[in-house]
């Protein structure tokens, strides 16, 4: 059986939606960053950090999954795309692979909404 699903495009500050999942496009040392990273921590609070520290790391490709805690999103995947290395580098498919982990722990937490920012464009 096939599903349908409906994407919007749209510009908006991804800590304040009301979705069941954000993705933020984070580092492979789950450490704040800066850009969308910085912004989804500071509104999310310190806790964030803290449950990421306790999972310790996340490789390029591939994504965890935590709670949204200060948040409307009710959890927070965290995608680690790559830095582009002039494309000889494999980065396209760990682009790719990311997108796919996170499309993955979303569907794990049934989740019915999800917001994307751009992943690994940089700050």
């Amino acid at each position: 059986m096939a599903t349908t699903a409906e994407v919007i495009a749209r510009e908006a500050d991804i800590t304040q939606l009301d979705v069941d999942v954000i993705v933020n496009a984070g580092n492979a040392r789950l450490k704040r960053g800066g850009g969308v990273d910085g912004a989804i921590h500071r509104a999310a609070g310190p806790a964030l950090q803290e449950a990421l520290d306790a999972i310790g790391g996340c490789p390029t490709g591939a994504a965890c999954l935590t709670p949204g805690f200060n948040l409307k999103a009710r959890h927070i995947v965290h995608a680690v795309g790559p830095v582009w290395q002039g494309g000889g580098a494999g980065e396209a498919a760990l682009l790719g692979a990311c997108y796919r982990a996170a499309l993955g722990l979303a569907a794990e937490v049934d989740a019915r909404s999800i917001a994307f920012p751009a992943i690994s464009t940089g700050i």
